[in-house]
């Protein structure tokens, strides 16, 4: 009864296949000319249509279908990473606003230093988990096994990518240590595909394995260019992420995407914020004719040295986080069924420890992080000596106690709040 079941479902099967390849072979012939005439086209179409192949034809053909590519995906990565950065920076800002407007009631402004990053962190934890999963995370390490042969599903998305720009604009947003380089890495990377996709002259670029790995190697290095303005750190960084093996032809294609990337980033502040000019990122002030002493050079060596332990450091506390969290196995399973605790627990455990009013005012807590950095960089003597107005004011927010007690104390807290 099986068999006989099965051989009528096949020939079922190849007289439907058959009856419809004829229906569109009737189709095609029928809006088909026939044998021997062309469809009529205006004099000018045909013209317009004929410098346009030759134009593709010597644009990519002669160019190469690489440089277009990387100068489009450099200028798509520097506008979505301006406009994630003008809704992060205007996020932060709120918060610190909603806490200043509420001065004189100590209750409310922790209440309201407490609920606003939380708003933002539990959005952006269903959001991601609802619209896709695969978002989760950095990204870094999917990329990694990416770009060695393996096939990850709904990495590389459309949907992801929208899960993963607004869930990391949101968590971005809500105020906590966190940074954009790794998932902007990811973005960077689903940018490259769908962009391939998208515009039928890449097709060629992504048929080829080889030369899809080189592409996404090249997006890696504009998610870093882009995010700081560093196409050299950016190349330096895919090499990194694919450190197996790396061709010497990638290193253009990277510099290339991320100078693309970096270059318009930073116009785009020009345009569109209170930058003069283009600049660094964090810019410094030094003065040309005597930036520094000779002997300064070895207090520079020493930081160096102790950013290199620190950084070790930092890589080692979150690798025995990470792996105390995977041995908890009743813990990961009360955790997976519950994905709003663990969000939960971090935001008000960052949140108390830097609300301004509590020990958050021995470490600038009432500032953004990118005011805090840019005012780390500022050429300010710190310690003594007369200062104006403005740098008195900037002083102000690390001097509640003393101030190598409050920079000792952000690096003490924000470092390991940061690794986990």
């Amino acid at each position: 009864m099986y068999g006989h079941y099965s051989k009528d479902l096949g020939d079922f099967a190849r007289k439907e296949a058959d009856r419809i390849r004829q229906a569109k072979l009737e189709e095609e012939s029928k809006e088909a000319p026939p044998p021997g005439f062309k469809r009529y086209e205006k004099e000018w179409v045909t013209t317009l249509r004929s410098y346009w192949t030759w134009v593709a034809q010597k644009f990519f053909g002669n160019v190469g279908e690489d440089w277009v590519f990387l100068l489009i995906l450099g200028i798509l990565m520097a506008i979505l990473s301006f406009v994630m950065d003008y809704c992060i920076f205007r996020s932060q800002e709120a918060r610190i606003w909603l806490y200043s407007e509420l001065d004189g009631y100590p209750a409310a402004q922790f209440a309201a230093w407490l609920i606003f990053p939380l708003v933002f962190i539990l959005f952006s934890t269903g959001f991601t988990q609802i619209v896709s999963p695969q978002a989760i995370g950095s990204g870094i390490p999917e990329m990694k096994t990416i770009l060695r042969g393996v096939v990850l599903k709904e990495y590389l998305t459309f949907r992801t990518l929208v899960s993963k720009v607004i869930g990391l604009t949101s968590s971005l947003g809500s105020g906590l240590p966190l940074g954009k380089e790794g998932p902007f890495v990811h973005i960077a990377s689903i940018m490259a595909t769908l962009l391939s996709k998208l515009i039928t002259s890449f097709k060629g670029i992504y048929e080829n394995e080889s030369r899809k790995s080189e592409m996404l190697a090249a997006a890696c290095a504009v998610g870093v260019g882009c995010s700081f303005a560093a196409p050299i750190g950016g190349v330096l960084f895919s090499i990194e992420v694919t450190s197996t093996y790396f061709a010497v032809k990638n290193y253009w294609r990277g510099f290339f995407a991320a100078v693309c990337g970096a270059i318009v980033f930073r116009l785009l502040s020009v345009w569109f914020a209170d930058e003069e000019t283009i600049t660094a990122l964090f810019r410094t002030s030094f003065p040309i004719d005597f930036p520094f002493d000779p002997l300064e050079l070895l207090a520079f060596s020493f930081i160096g040295l102790m950013c290199g332990f620190m950084g070790a450091l930092f890589v080692f506390m979150h690798r025995h986080i990470v792996f105390f969290n995977r041995r908890q196995k009743r813990l990961n399973y009360f955790l997976q069924r519950n994905r709003f605790i663990y969000p939960t627990f971090v935001v008000v455990l960052i949140s108390s420890v830097t609300f301004p009013l509590g020990l958050g005012k021995y470490m600038a807590g009432g500032i953004t992080t990118s005011q805090a950095i840019n005012e780390l960089f500022s050429n300010v003597t710190w310690c003594c000596g007369d200062l104006s107005v403005d740098n008195e004011h900037l002083i102000n927010h690390w001097r509640q106690y003393n101030v190598f007690f409050s920079l000792s104390l952000y690096i003490v807290m924000m470092g390991p709040l940061s690794a986990g």
